[in-house]
């Protein structure tokens, strides 16, 4: 589906207090951008937010960063920030393909992938998030005891996920084909995206990703 187009959101995003611009000049500083230095986690393509929102409302000892590469997205989120007091939540507009730009070795604790773009496409496998490039990256940001957890409807894409983690060398645990009706359902928030395929009957899919 085709990304409408905001008219003004990059300006808007630009302007934003809660939006670090230059991330690069941040690198191995994060803890500077925020009130308390506590662990920090992100997570990458966060849409309009309502998920890394709600885990740093209920989370106020860890420092959440939500990455977005689309102005037009983005801006969804920063409309309904100003309402809100979330000293622990910060915004970035950068493509995670740059990740290892923006953050040093060990610096952040988790990383979470919600309802990421599947690429159907063989020839644009290498942009999924789950790719075994990315775990690449993200192995260079996370800490040892950190983790990366993904959740999606789309078994394709959960099932090339399995695969890229184990072939980049990554332990699996917490992995399920229907995270609502499993054991991991407990304390579980949703995202826009998983209301919405959740009420049409979709399994949820979901696992976790160690080092």
């Amino acid at each position: 589906m085709r990304l409408r187009n905001v008219t003004g959101a990059k300006e808007a995003v630009a302007l934003s207090r809660f939006v670090v611009q230059e991330p690069e000049t941040k690198k191995g500083n994060w803890q500077s951008c925020f009130e308390k230095e506590q662990p920090i986690h992100i997570e990458i393509g966060m849409g309009k937010g309502q998920f890394i929102t709600e885990l740093a409302k209920q989370n106020p000892t860890i420092n959440y960063i939500g990455i977005e590469k689309y102005a037009s997205v983005l801006i969804r989120a920063l409309t309904k920030r100003d309402e809100q007091e979330i000293p622990n939540l910060i915004y970035l507009l950068v493509d995670a393909k740059n990740l290892c730009d923006y953050f040093s070795e060990g610096e952040v604790d988790r990383v979470y992938l919600n309802f990421s773009d599947p690429w159907p496409k063989d020839r644009h496998s290498k942009r999924r998030l789950t790719a075994k490039e990315y775990f690449g990256r993200y192995d260079k940001i996370i800490t040892k005891t950190g983790f990366v957890a993904m959740k999606t409807d789309n078994e394709a894409l959960f099932d090339f996920s399995l695969q890229q983690a184990e072939e980049a060398g990554w332990k699996l645990q917490r992995v399920t084909r229907n995270l609502h009706q499993s054991e991991y359902a407990a304390g579980n928030i949703m995202t826009e995206y998983e209301e919405k395929f959740s009420a049409l009957g979709n399994p949820i899919y979901r696992l976790e990703a160690y080092r």
